[in-house]
């Protein structure tokens, strides 16, 4: 239990480094949490700071979920040292949760962070890459239609134990187990997105798609 502790802490810690405060650290010290939406995310990053600024979170933030779930199962630590009675597939999920935890509520930036997605794809790019197919095209066509970046991702994210529930028809619980409570922590973080989408105010992010251009015509 020694090394599933120890290798859940040094994700989190990893999951902590918060692509969108480091990326503005370097930008003179730019902290997003004071501008725009007030989320430390990638979505906050592209609208107040534009595509490059972005760009770079979105690669910090989505190679922290890699990382952790590729390396730590493996190494071994003299203090920490291979425990057989933990199963690697659980231990990979494990530490794909904490840095994905790691990023919504980092110890580093007083707890403050982002809201999990670009951590989500990361980790999930490490442990199932293959959903990642159905979670865009959902999170495309969602967008497109109705023109909302937290109703896409949210959405995507139900996508993936959608997928594997029919797709690997049951023979993966626990792959499906791991990939539906990270779908509901993430349409957890995201909130406030839905009461914004639920209320009279809501306006589409993209002005393009098929809802925002029938509210107009309307």
């Amino acid at each position: 239990m020694l090394e599933l502790g120890y290798k859940i802490f040094l994700s989190y810690l990893a999951g902590s480094l918060n692509g969108a405060l480091l990326v503005g650290l370097l930008y003179g010290g730019v902290d997003i949490r004071n501008e725009g939406s007030g989320n430390a995310g990638g979505t906050n990053a592209l609208r107040t700071h534009g595509k490059l600024f972005a760009a770079l979170v979105m690669i910090v933030d989505i190679g922290k979920g890699v990382l952790p779930v590729l390396l730590l199962p493996g190494l071994s630590f003299t203090w920490a040292a291979h425990d057989p009675a933990v199963s690697r597939e659980w231990l990979s999920y494990a530490c794909g949760a904490a840095a994905i935890f790691g990023h919504c509520y980092p110890v580093w930036f007083e707890f403050k962070g982002g809201k999990g997605a670009a951590t989500t794809i990361g980790v999930l790019a490490a442990v199932y890459p293959a959903a990642l197919l159905p979670a865009g095209i959902t999170w495309l066509g969602t967008l497109l239609i109705a023109g909302f970046v937290g109703l896409a991702t949210v959405l995507a994210g139900f996508s993936i134990p959608l997928y594997i529930l029919i797709g690997k028809a049951g023979s993966e619980p626990s792959l499906f187990l791991f990939t539906l409570s990270i779908a509901c922590f993430v349409a957890y973080t995201h909130r406030s997105n839905m009461r914004v989408l639920m209320s009279s105010q809501s306006v589409p992010d993209l002005k393009s798609s098929l809802f925002a251009r029938l509210r107009k015509a309307g």
